[in-house]
Parts: structure tokens; sequence; C-alpha cells
């Protein structure tokens, strides 16, 4: 279904808008159209209606989309990213359960923006258990107020979520990024000493320096070397994915139309591409 499926591209800004734009004004299906398109797409492997289930409900993931702005991921690929969500969402859609597919395709887009927040967010690097993934995703809603959890309100929220109060208070330090002050207030009397008047420089300490030429190694040549086992199609990906120049990454629907492939294809081709690259350093 995917390799049929051609989805509106999203390049920039103006283009985003567009897409918003246009997929808003594409008509909503009866529940009756719905049921039919379905069962034509289950019982014949119809694409043209696949492709019409997935149109009228592009809005669907822009809405959803824009739930997840303050990632600081860009709207576009997170709705892409929806999209791939939505898509995966009617290939398993079973019209006659009685439900609508707005409602069964929820799960779905979200799963995948979920997925592509986790693996792309800094902060949520850590977030692998199902529980810190349940508070990452929770905990900014479940707040009365943007200071920091009373001993209460964590009990209150690990209750509900099903979590340990110190699981709440720790993710709320993560998000947050509280850090301590490392240097102390500017008028401090000859006596004062702030944190860091305590930390030792250890910048030329024999093992640091050897760790940071290996760092440096794995960076510059490392990296080469783990590019150069890749195919061209795959090197190009990852190089426009993931060491452009900030604000010139390339997007998965940007490569699809590149590549004339889908999305899902390119993503699929990164994935392994990203773990063809590790295999190389690990056996370097």
């Amino acid at each position: 279904m995917n390799a049929a499926m051609t989805l509106p591209v999203i390049s920039d800004a103006s283009s985003l808008e567009h897409y918003i734009q246009s997929v808003n004004s594409l008509p909503l299906l009866t529940q009756e159209e719905e049921i039919e398109l379905a069962t034509r797409l289950q019982q014949h492997n119809d694409l043209e209606a696949a492709r019409h289930l997935v149109m009228s409900h592009l809005r669907v993931v822009v809405t959803i989309a824009r739930g997840y702005a303050g990632y600081g991921l860009p709207q576009a690929d997170l709705i892409q990213e929806g999209n791939i969500g939505l898509m995966k969402a009617v290939k398993r859609f079973e019209p006659d359960r009685g439900v609508r597919l707005f409602s069964f395709a929820i799960h779905w887009i979200k799963a995948e923006i979920h997925e592509f927040i986790l693996k792309n967010w800094r902060l949520v690097k850590i977030a692998t258990t199902k529980s810190q993934r349940k508070l990452f995703f929770n905990l900014r809603s479940m707040k009365q107020s943007f200071a920091s959890l009373t001993h209460k309100e964590a009990n209150d929220i690990a209750l509900q979520l099903g979590v340990k109060p110190e699981e709440v208070l720790e993710m709320e330090m993560r998000i947050n990024g509280q850090d301590m002050a490392l240097e102390g207030a500017h008028d401090d009397g000859e006596d004062g000493y702030a944190p860091i008047d305590w930390l030792a420089d250890e910048q030329d300490e024999p093992t640091q320096r050897i760790e940071r030429r290996a760092l440096e190694n794995l960076q510059g040549e490392g990296l080469a070397f783990a590019l150069e086992s890749l195919d061209e199609r795959s090197r190009r990906i990852v190089e426009a994915r993931w060491l452009a120049e900030e604000g010139e990454g390339k997007t998965l629907h940007d490569l699809a139309a590149e590549f004339n492939v889908s999305a899902e294809r390119i993503r699929q081709i990164e994935q392994k591409a990203l773990q063809k690259m590790k295999n190389a350093l690990l056996a370097r």
C-alpha cells in the first residue's frame, strides 16, 4: 500500500501552511462511505480505497502532531511520522468491528510520533522504560502549574500513572533541566565559595587526554569509515537526515520524492544504514 500512496510533500514553512490548508479542505467521509472503502481494501486490496481513507484523515494527523510542538522538533517531521502511523492504521482497520477509523487510528499515529520523538529529542534518550515513556508524555499536562511538584502532587501523579513517586520527581527534573549554579554571585566575599571552586580540573589528566583523542578519532575518521560501509543511496539518506547543516536537513518525504519511493521505505533504509554504521564502528 505504501508504495502506491503519494502524499503531499512538506519542504518548508510556507509549504507546511499550504499542506495544512490542503488537508483541511479534503472532504470527510460518512460512516457508510468509510465502511464501504475499508471493506474494498480488506477484501480486494483496493489501493484506491486505501488512498481515500488516508487522505480523508490527514487532518487528524495534523491536529495530533500540533500537540507535540513543545518538543522542539520540526512540525513537518512530526506530521510525516504521524502519516506513516495513519497508513499502518488503515492497513489494519477492520470495518465490521463498529469503530470509526478516526478512533482506531489515533493509537497508531501517536505511536509513530512518540517513537520519533524518543529517538530524536536529546533529553529523552534515557526514557527507555515503559514507565519513563508514560511519564515523559503525560507529566507536563498533569502538572497544575509551572512550579516544582510538591510531594503530595508527585504522589497523586504517581498513583494515576502507576509509577513510583521518585520516578515522577526524577522525570520532572530531567524535563525542566534544573541545574545547580556552579558559580557564585559576583558580590560574594573573599570567604565565599561556589561549587565550581571545589571541582578539580581534569583536562590535562592523562586518561582524559587519551579519551578525548579517541573520541575525536571516532567523530572524524570513525564516522568517515562507517559512512564508507554504506551504498550510495544509504549514505545520501544518512548525510541528508543527520549530517546536514542546521536547518538544511531533509525530511523523510523530501528523500522519498528524490528517490521516488515511499517515506516508509526511506525510513527502513535509514534504520538499516545506521545499524550497519554501528556494526562497522564496533568491528573496527
